[in-house]
């Protein structure tokens, strides 16, 4: 078995942040206790984006994205964190330092922020998502302009800032997409210098040309539940699609050549068929006639 010698934390004060603080072995990926953990729904769209998220200007092996995977961003609280439903990533080693699966993603030591960020709303995180929660702190004064064009507070050392805070203040992701099962309803933010902007969903699609994918409201069928999904398109307009897809659809593409050569032969036996009957008849007007047709045609006797 190959064993691979794993960073460990440094101690050295004059190092870099990604040298002098934890690591993903060091730090914990599971906080049971958070609100918002995934249902069914969350796991299964979730697994679609995954599959579907394909941005072409990158190697598969640069392409890295998971689902309610810790990220750590602060390197003055290091245990800080959110955990996105899902997120996506280029430009990074899809393996941590090319060995292993990440545990989660700490942003210190991967050097590149994550591109996009989807959060599916439900009852108990929906305000915190879209930028609207107020979370009372003590000695802290209210301003205006944080968020989704509401009222929010600073964070205090002992307190970390919601999620729409550290998606456009701290981690600057250039887009971040919110998705309501309930209604149905699809929302985009694109950073415009240090703010986020809502972006219009035309038809139900966000293209997003950095990435050269956009990413839309698909009806169909995924894992036996027909309904409306999240899912990515290319710069065609066309849905990308999953491997299995794409197996259905060489086996439909491999049953309709079957048919088209099984018709063809058909027509082709139909018109030998006809070409004999023509044949005979004209044999049998010639006998009538007192002709003998071996006379003409020798091999038809």
């Amino acid at each position: 078995m190959v064993s691979f010698n794993y960073p460990t934390p440094q101690t050295d004060p004059l190092g870099s942040p990604k040298e002098t603080l934890p690591t993903m072995y060091d730090l914990p990926s599971e906080y049971p206790e958070e609100p918002g953990l995934p249902d069914e729904f969350h796991d299964w769209q979730a697994h679609l984006l995954s599959l579907t998220f394909c941005p072409p200007h990158y190697p598969l092996s640069q392409i890295f994205y998971a689902s309610d995977l810790n990220i750590y961003y602060d390197v003055h609280h290091p245990l800080w964190h959110k955990r996105p439903d899902w997120f996506g990533v280029v430009g990074v080693p899809r393996l941590y330092n090319d060995v292993d699966m990440r545990l989660s993603y700490v942003v210190w030591q991967e050097g590149v922020n994550p591109f996009v960020v989807v959060e599916l709303l439900s009852p108990g995180t929906e305000r915190e998502d879209l930028g609207e929660q107020v979370i009372p702190l003590p000695d802290s004064e209210p301003r205006q302009g944080e968020g989704n064009g509401q009222e929010s507070q600073l964070p205090t050392e002992d307190k970390p800032p919601g999620k729409w805070q550290v998606y456009e203040q701290i981690l600057q992701i250039p887009y971040y997409v919110v998705f309501s099962r309930y209604t149905n309803q699809l929302r985009a933010f694109k950073l415009n210098g240090t703010h986020y902007q809502e972006v219009e969903v035309q038809d139900g699609r966000v293209w997003m040309s950095e990435l050269g994918l956009g990413l839309g409201l698909w009806q169909g069928e995924f894992q036996g539940i027909n309904r409306l999904w999240l899912r990515w398109y290319d710069a065609q307009g066309n849905w990308i699609l999953t491997e299995a897809e794409q197996e259905r659809q060489r086996a439909e593409q491999e049953r309709q050549r079957a048919e088209q050569e099984r018709h063809r032969a058909e027509q082709e036996r139909q018109r030998a068929e006809a070409a004999q009957a023509r044949l005979d008849a004209l044999m049998e007007r010639l006998r009538e006639s007192g002709i003998d047709p071996d006379t003409f045609f020798p091999d038809q006797g």
